[in-house]
């Protein structure tokens, strides 16, 4: 079955996440992905858990599915030549450094370009390349410190806290992935190629939603709410008799839906609660206590069914065990077996857009260091023996 970027060549110089995340994307619809590493293998492959056996990194797995390995010495003048001669009739170069290191390499957009004009050029970094401080390093906890997510998260009289996953870099990932997307239609229909910019803080930065207009229209600063909705009430999580669950009642039809579900009607006569707003300014104490009081009689799966019934958006909070092996995720195939030459098999997700005619899919695990030095760089096994000598790959 032909996938949607079949024939589609991508230079891959990430490493770590936000990079990886965004060639992991072309990948599993079928690009050709060449991942270009150190000659001792990128950062992320000693990030645990690592693999008792063949020490292989779980989490470098999880990101480098469906990508070709190679290593190369761009320091050395034939490991850059080795490049230049892999861009020539590439579609898409893909880069993570923080500013200033390409230019260092010699593969910033201006060298690459003169290689070849057509070329996407897509560069992911904490801060961008116009930022005035484009040259400092970053990593997700900074991004979505400088972003304004971190001072968001958390509770009020409590430190500020990092969102779990790291939302910096896989946003980072997802809009380097969609500018890429975007500039290739740009070349369709000119032939020109282009340079895409992303920064992580940027990305963060994009999704602070209601604190933007909170702020430029109402006058104040959102401070940390807990798990309280700034704008929506209740939107809360309500401790249960076996864990947590969520509510999200997002007006006033289903704030009548919700007041008949907890078997709490006379709510929908009481002025404190007429309106969206009037719930916010009174949900604490009372309102908040009593839908705590409800929700503690019954187990998650209970909560969710009586608010399934009710038409009532209703999530109970899932640890990983039982993420992975809630029906939506298998019915979604979000989990997906992969055999590695190494470590076995690998339990990893799967692709997240499903489309009828292409689909994504996971093909190959993430690649040993260097496996296909010989296969991409057209090298005899005398040759590779000869540049591994050299310090080259």
């Amino acid at each position: 079955m032909d996938k949607v970027f079949e024939g589609l060549k991508v230079i891959d110089l990430t490493s770590a996440l936000n990079g990886p995340f965004c060639t992991m994307l072309l990948g599993d619809y079928g690009a050709e992905v060449i991942k270009v590493e150190p000659v001792g293998g990128e950062q992320c492959r000693t990030w645990g858990p690592l693999d008792e056996k063949s020490g292989e990194s779980g989490f470098f797995a999880s990101i480098n599915r469906n990508k070709k390995g190679t290593t190369l010495n761009l320091k050395s003048e034939k490991g850059l030549q080795m490049l230049y001669e892999l861009v020539k009739d590439a579609d898409v170069f893909v880069e993570n450094y923080k500013g200033g290191v390409t230019k260092k390499l010699k593969v910033d957009y201006e060298s690459i370009k003169k290689i070849n004009p057509r070329i996407i050029y897509a560069s992911s970094s904490g801060f961008g390349q116009t930022s005035p401080i484009s040259h400092r390093p970053c990593y997700d906890i900074v991004a979505q410190a400088m972003g304004g997510v971190l001072n968001m998260t958390g509770y009020k009289d409590r430190p500020p806290v990092k969102v779990g996953a790291a939302v910096g870099d896989h946003l980072g990932g997802i809009y380097l992935a969609v500018g890429v997307m975007m500039a290739l239609y740009h070349r369709q229909n000119t032939g020109k190629g282009q340079m895409v910019d992303v920064s992580m803080v940027d990305a963060i930065f994009s999704v602070l939603e209601n604190t933007i207009p909170n702020y430029t229209m109402g006058g104040f600063t959102p401070q940390r709410n807990g798990n309280i909705d700034a704008s929506t009430f209740p939107f809360d999580v309500y401790a249960c008799k076996d864990g947590y669950v969520t509510f999200g009642v997002g007006n006033d039809r289903l704030w009548a839906k919700l007041a008949k579900a907890v078997g709490h009607l006379e709510w929908l006569e009481d002025p404190r609660y007429e309106t969206n707003d009037l719930r916010g300014i009174n949900y604490e104490p009372e309102l908040k206590q009593q839908l705590s009081t409800w929700a503690v009689q019954y187990t998650k799966a209970e909560i969710e069914n009586i608010m399934d019934e009710g038409g009532i958006p209703c999530g109970p909070v899932l640890d990983i065990e039982e993420a992975i092996n809630h029906p939506h995720i298998k019915a979604r195939e979000m989990m997906v077996h992969c055999d590695h030459p190494t470590a076995g098999d690998l339990y990893i997700q799967g692709c997240v857009v499903k489309l009828s005619e292409t689909p994504g899919e996971v093909e190959t695990p993430s690649p040993l260091v260097g496996q296909h030095n010989r296969e991409v760089f057209g090298l005899t096994e005398e040759e590779e023996k000869q540049l591994k000598e050299e310090g080259v790959i």
